[in-house]
């Protein structure tokens, strides 16, 4: 790796940490600076200002999301298949990547409009052929009648709740960090199988 590589990867990993745990407001451009071992001359030689750094953060996690959407938008499976291998998959990908679901959606409610800037991205999600093979399996007889946007999104909340909202469901569940994380791998039959079911015919 080049050391301008090297160092970009430090100053990128180091406003992860903080931006995580202390969001856009509260982060400082020193803490980061330290924290990436760096002077605080070189964190501007590469981003010039608070917000870009956060930009490049922010889109460096939504662009591990992303493709865990797309699968399930793009292949040639059936819907069945889509929603058991998304779940699979995506809450594998948050057991390796807890922070994501917080840290995104944190930011989108803090500046709605940065997701403007994320849409221009290539990788963007795109709902338009989940909705035509949906409305293909109803008119076939394979689904009941559904909202093709309220099917996804319902798709989404259930896979996602678990990990943003993890300290309450671990209060209200009484699960202490082992068993919520075995709660939590179990969900990934648990939640495929609740969705067909309530979907097929």
């Amino acid at each position: 790796m080049k050391k301008e590589e090297t160092a970009e990867h430090l100053i990128l990993d180091a406003a992860k940490d903080i931006f995580q745990s202390k969001g856009m407001d509260g982060a400082r451009m020193q803490e980061i600076a330290d924290k990436a071992g760096i002077n605080k001359a070189m964190l501007h030689y590469y981003y010039r200002s608070k917000q870009l750094l956060f930009e490049a953060v922010f889109k460096n996690a939504f662009s591990l999301l992303a493709p865990q959407l797309n699968t399930i938008l793009n292949d040639d499976s059936s819907i069945e298949d889509k929603v058991r291998k998304f779940t699979t998959d995506y809450t594998a990908f948050m057991m390796k990547h807890p922070y994501l679901p917080n840290f995104i959606i944190n930011e989108l409610n803090r500046n709605e409009d940065f997701i403007l800037k994320l849409k221009e991205n290539t990788g963007f999600p795109n709902l338009e052929k989940f909705k035509a093979q949906v409305n293909t399996e109803i008119k076939a007889g394979v689904l009941k009648p559904i909202d093709a946007d309220q099917l996804f999104v319902n798709i989404l909340a259930l896979n996602i709740f678990p990990f943003l909202g993890k300290p309450l469901v671990k209060a209200l569940t009484k699960k202490d960090e082992l068993s919520y994380a075995a709660f939590v791998e179990s969900r990934k039959t648990e939640v495929a199988n609740f969705i067909i079911h309530s979907i097929k015919k």
